[in-house]
């Protein structure tokens, strides 16, 4: 295992305001609950909400693939229950964070879900809604986490959103697409120089899924050049999947989901602390 860092100096705000609605609690190890928070009119966005004791911080995670999690009223999740994060969800808790998986939003609840929706105006204020729930709920720092296509999403909404109360105190980047088949806008196309909070990238060197080179990530990090603090966290080893895009293989960490859940963690806890407001 290797692992790069790239620093710079680090800012702080933090925002309050949130809207909740409760379900009941679940039979996790740890505690969990399904919330609908309102995000747009006659919108509800679903996350299941892993709960931490003594949590430093809350993860809120972006699945990849076409992003349907179908979270049950108690639950269960219909899709997708092997992605990284996901699959990963109670060892992130007992570490010490609370682990908001979100799904699509009720108005993306049948195909192709959130395909073709993650870089538009509705998926940031569905996200928005998220991220103000959980500082509202917590008074925790709140870093964006997407995986594979979910990274889409949590580089959209910060480039979005750049220094302003809404945005992420850090945004995660795991397995990100670099590569893909046009029109579809890769994270490297976008333009990333408009992210101004911590980054952290997770990457596996032997990653064999056509659309996320290890080559191709270092064009993408000289983008970001406004981020306060940047690194790459970087795996190789444990085990490969025949599917090589899915997330059982390196490119969802097999193997290794131990030490970069804790690498993650450190990382975030040492550099992206909640944002003080007007700072």
């Amino acid at each position: 295992m290797s692992v790069v860092f790239r620093l710079n100096r680090l800012a702080s705000r933090w925002f309050w305001l949130g809207v909740v609605v409760v379900w009941a609690p679940l039979g996790w190890a740890q505690s969990s609950l399904v919330q609908d928070i309102p995000s747009r009119d006659g919108v509800t966005q679903r996350v299941l909400w892993v709960q931490a004791p003594q949590a430093k911080g809350v993860m809120v995670v972006m699945p990849g693939g076409h992003g349907g999690m179908q979270i049950s009223d108690r639950g269960a999740i219909q899709w997708g229950e092997t992605i990284f994060f996901v699959r990963n969800r109670e060892a992130l808790a007992r570490q010490g964070v609370h682990v908001l998986v979100v799904d699509a939003p009720s108005d993306k609840q049948k195909p192709p879900y959130l395909n073709g929706h993650r870089q538009r105006p509705d998926h940031v204020t569905d996200l928005r809604a998220v991220i103000r729930w959980a500082r509202e709920q917590t008074g925790l720092p709140v870093w964006l986490a997407g995986f594979s296509r979910g990274t889409h999403s949590a580089a959209y909404y910060a480039l979005q959103t750049g220094d302003s109360e809404d945005a992420p105190d850090a945004v995660v980047l795991a397995a990100s697409i670099l590569s893909d088949k046009p029109p579809t806008r890769t994270v490297p196309d976008k333009p990333l120089e408009r992210i101004k909070v911590p980054v952290l990238w997770v990457h596996h060197e032997q990653d064999s899924c056509q659309f996320c080179p290890y080559a191709m990530l270092k064009p993408a990090m000289d983008k970001a050049v406004n981020v306060p603090v940047q690194a790459l966290l970087s795996y190789t080893g444990g085990t490969d999947h025949t599917d090589t895009c899915g997330p059982l293989g390196y490119h969802g960490f097999r193997q290794l989901e131990s030490d970069v859940e804790k690498d993650i963690i450190a990382w975030l806890l040492a550099n992206a602390p909640r944002r003080q407001k007007g700072s």
